[in-house]
């Protein structure tokens, strides 16, 4: 047998899942990512990330997973982009991870190809991509994964007509997944899809982490001395770049309050967030004994050994802290996006948490939400624990029927030959 059989029959028995994910700024999309990826693989199911965050790297990737790091960027405006790390323009910087998506693609040749959140990507740096597996690959299969709220329905309406969304969703991608329930938040009709598509629309519901055992909560709480009568009470920002009003605003109430907080606290600033800034609520922090650290690579053992989350509201943050079946205080970002807003509305309706505007923080409120929620804890954890999260469960479900329904094209090339990267 040649080497090349060799390869073809090994094939045979491999299904590929590439995923992109743009991570211009924050936490959010590649941790959604490797939580997905993380399911859908097994010893048979290679799953390759198409990633711009810089900190891929950081986290620990299981067997039959890896990732292949395009550029980062970073938004300047509403729709401007620059270069994260080297000094290239924007038309650089889009051109290189624009190529090597497509490679990727076409030396990978998934089986199932899952962008996350940006139907074109971004800039539609994924559009040659998808045209190509349309032309070229019409076997693979192509899945848009929608978080539950993406932004003000008008907004959202108003930008897909502009960028033809609603064309390319009809003619590029099999399936839509959106990562919520439709009772809570109906992006079928708050974002006007066509009719013409509705039956490609996949309701997974919303996504779970790893849940932690009582054991290993008591053992993250011995870690950093808080013994099984405190209250500890987590304030996490995400990825941090926008966090410091919201840790501001929880000093604040240590400033005001400095006696009559009886509870403990760690606070992530986030790895974005600017050193002077980090450094600036650390010595702040000092006076009353709170541990600042800038990153954590397991967020939910945080949420899982704490009392009370203090978060701005961001769409993993909350499947964390519902996975963990820990109450949450929210402060939702209202800008440059309303969606953090929108679903702490939507969630509180359910009983799963509670929230205070952006605008109307202060360290009065925010000591009376905090003891109300620490108090009413058995109530909101009873909640949670009837909230069903069966994002993952769903997903694996429609790969397994895409499995069963298609056989998996032999490859009869080692490598597709491939065309030379634009000129930059």
């Amino acid at each position: 047998m040649t080497a090349l059989s060799t390869l073809s029959n090994q094939d045979n028995k491999t299904y590929n899942i590439l995923m992109y994910s743009h991570d211009t700024y924050g936490l959010g999309h590649i941790r959604r990512t490797m939580a997905i990826a993380n399911h859908l693989r097994d010893k048979n199911t290679n799953v390759l990330i198409l990633t711009g965050s810089p900190l891929a790297g950081r986290f620990k990737f299981p067997e039959q997973v890896d990732f292949v790091r395009i550029p980062g960027m970073i938004k300047h405006t509403n729709d401007e982009y620059k270069s994260l790390s080297i000094k290239i323009d924007e038309k650089q910087a889009l051109s290189i991870r624009t190529n090597i998506i497509l490679a990727t693609a076409q030396t990978f040749r998934p089986h199932l190809f899952i962008v996350d959140k940006e139907p074109l990507g971004l800039k539609k740096e994924v559009l040659p991509t998808l045209n190509w597996f349309k032309n070229e690959s019409p076997e693979t299969k192509t899945v848009l994964g929608l978080r539950d709220i993406l932004d003000d329905s008008t907004v959202i309406q108003e930008d897909w007509k502009e960028k033809n969304v609603y064309s390319y969703l009809d003619e590029l991608y099999g399936e839509i997944w959106v990562y919520g329930n439709q009772e809570i938040y109906d992006p079928i009709e708050m974002y006007n899809i066509p009719a013409s598509i509705h039956d490609r629309v996949k309701f997974t519901g919303y996504i779970p982490r790893k849940t932690l055992s009582n054991k290993d909560k008591k053992a993250v709480r011995r870690r950093y001395r808080i013994m099984e009568d405190d209250k500890f009470v987590l304030v996490t920002t995400g990825g941090g770049g926008d966090g410091f009003e919201m840790i501001n605003h929880f000093l604040e109430m240590h400033d005001y309050y400095p006696s009559s907080l009886p509870f403990k606290s760690i606070i992530i600033t986030g790895p974005f967030m600017p050193k002077k800034a980090r450094e600036h609520l650390k010595k702040r922090a000092n006076k009353f004994g709170i541990k600042v650290l800038p990153f954590h690579p397991r967020m939910e053992e945080l949420m899982g050994a704490a009392d009370l989350v203090i978060s701005m509201g961001g769409y993993n943050t909350i499947c964390e802290i519902l996975t963990q079946q820990t109450p949450a205080l929210i402060i939702p970002r209202e800008y440059p996006r309303k969606e953090q807003l929108i679903r702490a509305e939507r969630l509180k309706k359910q009983g799963l948490l509670d929230f205070i505007p952006w605008k109307e923080v202060t360290p009065q409120n925010l000591r009376e939400k905090v003891f109300d929620l620490i108090n009413q804890q058995d109530a909101y954890v009873k909640s949670i624990n009837s909230f069903e999260l069966s994002g993952l469960d769903t997903m694996l479900a429609r790969l397994t029927a895409f499995k069963n329904i298609e056989a998996i094209p032999a490859q009869t090339e080692t490598i597709t030959q491939l065309e030379p990267f634009a000129c930059l």
